[in-house]
C-alpha cells in the first residue's frame, strides 16, 4: 500500500465492529473512518450527493478526537436522518477537527438499512503516523 492511497476497512472484535482507515494525512484518515462507519448504515453507492452537513469535534488527545468526530458525524446521522455518500476533512489538528458530510436524508424506498451503529468508543483507539501513513481505529458499538 503506498502513502498516496486512502481507505478503510473492518477488523474482528467482540460484539462490537472495527473501523482501520488510512491516509496519506491525518484528515484524509478521520474522512476514511467517517466513511466506513457510514458505509455499515447505509452502502455509499446507494447514496446520493444532494446536500451536505458541516461537523466539527475538539479534544484534548488525537485518540480523543477521533472518537469525538465520529460521534459527532453519527450525530447528525441520528438527529437529522442524513446518511453519506462521501466525508471530507479541511482541518485536522491534534485537538480540532472540521468537515463536510456529503449525503441526503434517508429514503426508505432507496436505501437499504443496515447496521445500527449507536456510538463510536475509546475501547482500542489508535491514532499514528506511520511514516507518511495516517492510520486510525476505532470500535463503534453496535
Amino acid at each position: 500500500m503506498s502513502a498516496c492511497e486512502s481507505g478503510w476497512e473492518y477488523f474482528e472484535t467482540e460484539a462490537d465492529v472495527g473501523v482501520r482507515a488510512w491516509g496519506s494525512t491525518r484528515a484524509e484518515a478521520f474522512a476514511q473512518a467517517a466513511l466506513g462507519v457510514f458505509a455499515l448504515i447505509v452502502k455509499p453507492d446507494e447514496v446520493g450527493e444532494h446536500e451536505h452537513r458541516e461537523v466539527r469535534a475538539q479534544a484534548d488527545s488525537p485518540e480523543r478526537l477521533l472518537v469525538g468526530w465520529i460521534n459527532e458525524c453519527l450525530y447528525v446521522h441520528e438527529i437529522e436522518g442524513f446518511v453519506v455518500r462521501r466525508v471530507e476533512v479541511d482541518a485536522c489538528t491534534a485537538t480540532l477537527v472540521h468537515g463536510v458530510l456529503h449525503g441526503e436524508e434517508i429514503d426508505t424506498a432507496r436505501h437499504r438499512l443496515g447496521t445500527i451503529v449507536k456510538a463510536a468508543t475509546l475501547h482500542r483507539v489508535m491514532v499514528s503516523d506511520l511514516g507518511g501513513l495516517h492510520e486510525v481505529r476505532v470500535i463503534v458499538d453496535v
